[in-house]
């Protein structure tokens, strides 16, 4: 992946709970192309795995409806699936995550989309764990580093949709 461009916002985090982490981030689209873009296999395929290569194994987007994500970079291959739990169109998601290395921490998020007004959007992520030890697992892991990866392919989706 290429390093961030001065334009390229990044997304910021915090821990509003001892359980939680917390993503924002701005985006130059309106809130029915990033949900768009969120929904439709052809552009998640685009950008979620940090823009590499993606298969989407399954993805049936209804309450109850499984999905599964198989990402393929240089470092390797790497399984995560879920659960849709909660689908508002254009406004929330809430399912459940998991990555195969670490099959038993199940995570719920949620993602609200908000109009920034202007054309713009703002997605807000919010991620329970069972522990604090577990969301401080993911955040060491690399999660911020990856997320603005993924976030920085979606720019381009986003913008490639115009």
């Amino acid at each position: 992946m290429s390093a961030p461009t001065v334009n390229q916002r990044r997304a910021t985090v915090s821990t509003p709970s001892d359980r939680e982490f917390r993503t924002e981030r701005l985006f130059d689209a309106t809130r029915d192309r990033v949900w768009r873009a969120m929904t439709e296999r052809e552009l998640i395929a685009q950008w979620w795995g940090r823009g590499n290569e993606l298969v989407i194994e399954e993805m049936e987007l209804v309450p109850g409806g499984r999905w599964r994500f198989v990402e393929h970079s240089a470092e390797g291959t790497h399984g995560f699936e879920g659960r849709y739990r909660e689908i508002v169109p254009m406004e929330r998601l809430v399912m459940t995550f998991s990555w195969d290395g670490m099959p038993a921490h199940v995570l719920v998020e949620t993602v609200t989309l908000e109009d920034a007004g202007e054309g713009r959007t703002r997605v807000v992520t919010t991620s329970l764990f069972h522990t604090t030890e577990e969301r401080d697992g993911m955040m060491n892991a690399g999660m911020e580093g990856g997320l603005n990866e993924s976030y920085w392919a979606l720019d381009r989706v986003l913008a490639a949709m115009r």
